[in-house]
């Protein structure tokens, strides 16, 4: 009996130890690798350890709790899921990144998402790498994620509904990378996979497949408000021009866009172009009185009005065969299926920003200006792999910490998330000084004013070769110098970037109406680019962004 009851408790001792255990925080640890590690989540963790909530320290002494502490010996493999990296995958069974890469030579940069790897020598893999689509015996479909795919355009690939693609994959509710596989119920009518394989999207030159024999007919909603100004006997014409900055947007848009229909019309592109006056104020305007009294059942493309609200009245236009384009807006609306917003949302831009990052590196840093930043939130809910830091209440940054996060042997990108110009001067410089020890690229979500403040030279960060998403690039190409010349005959001044815009939408809208099949179906199927602007549609929001960074030259280039 005695030996029974001794038993017992060292049974429940053991228990005890087992139920919590003590973690010592190495060099480059996240909460979020931490918890993948002992299999709990990071909120048990920080209930455990409160004083981590602005994120963990090198050395500091975590407390697990008991919820999943995971057996200590290494299993032979592993499957890769989203967003494991080498460096993640080696912190979770405490091997290095060499050891990894010398029990798989065979995998190169970047893992492949549902391929396995060795964890151990002499361990044989089941399944097969690199694969592109596979067919199974159980009627289902491996896809492997391309780059610029969507769950639109792989739903339209394989002629099932997005809902059936997230109901087999719930992680792709929130968008897709580069790599991952996806399983899909295969459909008798999606026919063979080189065949669905065709309607991938593609970037092509779209004025060498223009249809010259059917006419087309564009429209364009111009909020000008002449009858306003007219009216309005407290300014003058000339004192219009010089206050009302919308008003002048709307004019260097509408000469770059009659550019553009110019420039259609030497090609000999077959079309009509109409332009109403929407008579736009913040509450209302008349564009449903122009849909009212013109006939619109001809009109292939309307490109206005500007905002998002008048954006969905007109897209009520018959039958939704007619393309409505928001030009400038870049905050979706409900307008319906037949209407297209022109320009990348900020959501897009992060998007692009991150998968671009998360391609070149795992080292990725983020420097907020306070623990309350939205920034700071959307990455702890969507890229927790970012290891965020901030100043603190008095203005004050720990750049110590940040360095003894940074990692040698690779870049590392720094998010600089603070538009407070004496934050954005004390990262620039002490950034500048950890770059003699350390492969350091400043990056940005947006530019802002506080990035021009004349305290920070351009020379500093073109040092920092300064990166940024963009939906727009820089282009000195033949074309483009053309594009300026013309424009600058005609009206006396260099285009600015509404006028650019103006030109890249109409031009492009012409372009895609004048294909044999029409612009809508020329959006879902086919990427351009223009003057400075890329067109990708996808679920009618432009895709089109690019990666911009300032050269040791001080020019400002499209990273690759």
């Amino acid at each position: 009996m005695k030996k029974a009851y001794f038993v017992l408790i060292l049974f429940l001792v053991s228990f005890i130890n087992f139920a919590q255990t003590k973690h010592t925080v190495t060099k480059g640890e996240t909460l979020y690798s931490i918890s993948k590690k002992y299999n709990v989540s990071t909120e048990d963790i920080l209930k455990a350890n409160p004083e981590v909530k602005n994120g963990v320290q090198e050395n500091s002494i975590l407390t697990i709790p008991k919820a999943a502490i995971i057996d200590s010996s290494t299993p032979n493999k592993h499957i890769i899921q989203p967003k494991d990296t080498k460096y993640s995958v080696s912190k979770k069974y405490g091997i290095s990144i060499e050891e990894l890469e010398k029990l798989n030579p065979e995998i190169g940069t970047e893992f492949e998402i549902g391929s396995e790897i060795r964890l151990k020598k002499g361990v044989v893999l089941s399944l097969p790498k690199s694969v592109k689509n596979i067919v199974s015996s159980e009627n289902i479909i491996s896809h492997k994620v391309e780059a610029k795919e969507t769950l639109y355009s792989i739903s339209k690939m394989y002629n099932i509904s997005i809902e059936e693609i997230i109901a087999k994959n719930p992680i792709a509710k929130d968008g897709l990378a580069e790599g991952w596989f996806l399983i899909l119920p295969k459909k008798s009518s999606i026919g063979t996979i080189k065949d669905s394989i065709i309607l991938k999207k593609e970037k092509v030159n779209l004025l060498e497949t223009v249809n010259k024999t059917k006419k087309r007919n564009l429209v364009l909603l111009m909020p000008f408000n002449i009858n306003r100004i007219e009216k309005d006997s407290s300014k003058t014409k000339i004192e219009y021009l010089k206050t009302d900055k919308f008003l002048n947007i709307t004019l260097d848009f509408y000469a770059g866009a009659l550019k553009a229909i110019d420039s259609a019309k030497v090609l000999g592109l077959p079309f009509n172009a109409k332009v109403y006056d929407t008579e736009s104020s913040k509450y209302s305007s008349n564009v449903a009185t122009i849909i009212k009294n013109n006939d619109f059942s001809n009109v292939d493309v309307v490109i206005g009005p500007f905002t998002n609200s008048f954006v969905e009245l007109a897209g009520q236009l018959v039958d939704k065969k007619t393309a409505v384009i928001s030009p400038l807006t870049n905050d979706v609306g409900v307008g319906g299926s037949n209407v297209f917003y022109a320009m990348p949302n900020e959501t897009i831009q992060k998007e692009k920003l991150m998968a671009y990052l998360q391609a070149k590196s795992d080292a990725i840093f983020a420097i907020h200006s306070s623990s309350k930043s939205k920034l700071s939130t959307y990455f702890s809910t969507n890229y927790p792999e970012v290891k965020s830091f901030y100043f603190n209440e008095k203005g004050i940054f720990d750049y110590a910490t940040l360095k003894s996060n940074l990692q040698k042997g690779k870049k590392n990108f720094v998010i600089l998330d603070s538009d407070k110009i004496i934050q954005v001067l004390s990262v620039v410089n002490n950034l500048l000084k950890l770059k003699k020890e350390f492969d350091i690229q400043l990056v940005v979500i947006e530019r802002n004013d506080a990035l021009d403040f004349e305290e920070i030279p351009s020379k500093n960060l073109a040092a920092l070769q300064m990166l940024y998403p963009s939906a727009i690039r820089e282009n000195e190409t033949s074309e483009a110098l053309l594009f300026a010349k013309a424009y600058k005959k005609d009206n006396k001044v260099q285009p600015n970037q509404y006028a650019t815009r103006g030109f890249d939408v109409t031009f492009d809208a012409i372009l895609r109406m004048c294909q044999e099949e029409g612009f809508l179906k020329s959006a879902e199927t086919q990427i351009s680019e223009q003057i400075e602007s890329q067109f990708n549609y996808i679920n009618n929001t432009n895709n089109g962004v690019y990666m911009m960074y300032y050269n040791s030259d001080l020019t400002i280039k499209q990273a690759q």
